[in-house]
């Protein structure tokens, strides 16, 4: 249930209020908005006797909230949302681009990406220091030494980092050094790390796991978003199917169908959902006239010899040539 307060409602109202939520056994979150405060009841496992809540001062009227996520639907907060990091702004705008390695393989590798990225148009630069790999004999990543070259790559270049974070240990390592902190596929239902994640001061971007259902994927925002971090971005990354032709389905309907659900800005990882790199423009192109709030993909400056996933890595003048068409899409 959604309690919304007047639009001359005091903070001591607002306080009042979820005071009385509390004293009813339950949790009241306020949710600013533009031009009223409203407070988001959880907690409850089913309909909320609202007459103790209706006659107190500053509040407007109570609405039943449908949706089993609260916090992150549209019920609760109709304007979409953006979230700002630094001077880049992810949602409601142009849509940004974030690109680099799959994983952080040296110093060298990671710097030379990233002035090709940045040259091309990128705003993040991704790359990967903790790598959660199918065998446990591929490559894991550089760890903190990894996250050192992603925070020397900022100082040098100026774009933000996005990098992974697999378990609450690295969790808090990858909130010191990244601006957005990736929980991938694979944790989408870690649900110990999506609280950790709540506690984050730092965005969260939460990708969709390759069998998630789009109610899941939310319903996993709600986890982080509950806790007290409101800053979660949503990536689809393609989902698995019957067909074998690309690594994953790219699930271009959920751009759409999550936008309508929610008011999270959402992504797309065009890399990972291919797995071949010929497939990567057109499937970035579809996605950004599907509205998608941006783009993750990989980037790579010799392929052939990256230690994860160079099969799907755009070479740097190929990720040049599909900003230049997203460019003239978006015009």
């Amino acid at each position: 249930m959604l309690v919304v307060m007047k639009n001359d409602a005091s903070e001591a109202q607002v306080q009042a209020v979820i005071q009385e939520i509390e004293g009813m056994g339950f949790r009241g979150v306020p949710m600013p908005g533009s031009l009223r405060t409203a407070v988001c009841i959880l907690g409850n496992q089913g309909p909320v006797d609202d007459s103790r809540l209706l006659v107190m001062e500053g509040v407007k009227e109570t609405i039943p909230v449908t949706k089993p996520y609260k916090l992150v639907s549209r019920e609760t907060q109709p304007e979409s949302m953006a979230i700002v990091v630094g001077d880049v702004k992810i949602g409601q705008g142009r849509p940004v681009m974030m690109a680099g390695p799959c994983a952080v393989e040296s110093e060298e590798q990671a710097l030379t990406i990233a002035r090709l990225v940045k040259k091309g148009g990128a705003e993040v630069f991704r790359g990967g220091a903790f790598k959660p790999r199918t065998s446990p004999y591929s490559f894991q990543g550089l760890g903190e030494e990894g996250l050192k070259i992603l925070a020397k790559v900022r100082q040098e270049t100026g774009l933000l980092i996005v990098t992974e974070a697999t378990d609450h240990t690295n969790l808090e390592l990858v909130e010191k050094y990244a601006d957005i902190i990736q929980i991938g596929a694979r944790n989408m239902h870690n649900y110990s790390l999506l609280r950790h994640a709540g506690h984050a001061s730092k965005p969260v971007l939460l990708k969709r796991s390759f069998a998630a259902t789009i109610e899941e994927l939310l319903m996993s925002a709600e986890y982080i978003t509950s806790e007290g971090n409101n800053q979660v971005i949503l990536c689809e990354r393609g989902i698995r199917t019957f067909s074998d032709n690309t690594r994953n389905t790219l699930d271009l309907s959920a751009i759409p169908a999550i936008k309508e659900a929610s008011h999270l800005p959402i992504i797309v990882d065009p890399s990972h959902a291919a797995g071949r790199r010929d497939y990567v423009i057109p499937l970035s192109k579809g996605a950004i006239a599907v509205g998608a709030d941006g783009l993750l993909v990989e980037v790579h400056h010799d392929p052939t010899h990256a230690l994860s996933d160079g099969m799907q890595s755009l070479y740097p003048e190929q990720f040049t040539e599909l900003m230049k068409e997203i460019n003239n899409l978006i015009r």
